[in-house]
C-alpha cells in the first residue's frame, strides 16, 4: 500500500458551526454541509471525513461567508472524545452498516 493511501484512510471527526446572516447562503450551505454529515443542531453540522473530503470540504465553505458570518471548523481524530447529553443519534460516526 502506497503512503499516500493510508493518508487518505485516515478519519477525521469534523465539527462546523456557522452564523450566516443571509438566508440563501445559509440554505445552500446547510444543503452543502448535508452531503458531507448531520446535522446536530440548527447551526452545527457533524461528519467523519477522509483527507481529500476534508479538503473538499475547507475550500467549499469559503464562498458562503459575507462580511459580517462565520464558519468554524473543528478538526478532531477518530479517538477523539465526544460527550452528549440529551437526545444522541448513535448512528452519526458508525463507519460501515451491513444489511
Amino acid at each position: 500500500m502506497k503512503k499516500e493511501e493510508t493518508r487518505e484512510e485516515l478519519k477525521y471527526r469534523v465539527l462546523i458551526i456557522y452564523d450566516i446572516t443571509e438566508d440563501k447562503p445559509r440554505i445552500k450551505l446547510s444543503k452543502l454541509l448535508s452531503s458531507y454529515g448531520t446535522r446536530v443542531q440548527k447551526s452545527a453540522f457533524e461528519a467523519n471525513l477522509n483527507k481529500k473530503q476534508y479538503e473538499k470540504l475547507i475550500f467549499e465553505l469559503d464562498r458562503y461567508v459575507g462580511r459580517e458570518d462565520s464558519i468554524r471548523v473543528y478538526k478532531m481524530y477518530e479517538d477523539s472524545e465526544v460527550i452528549t447529553y440529551g437526545k444522541v443519534d448513535e448512528a452519526v460516526f458508525d463507519e460501515v452498516i451491513i444489511v
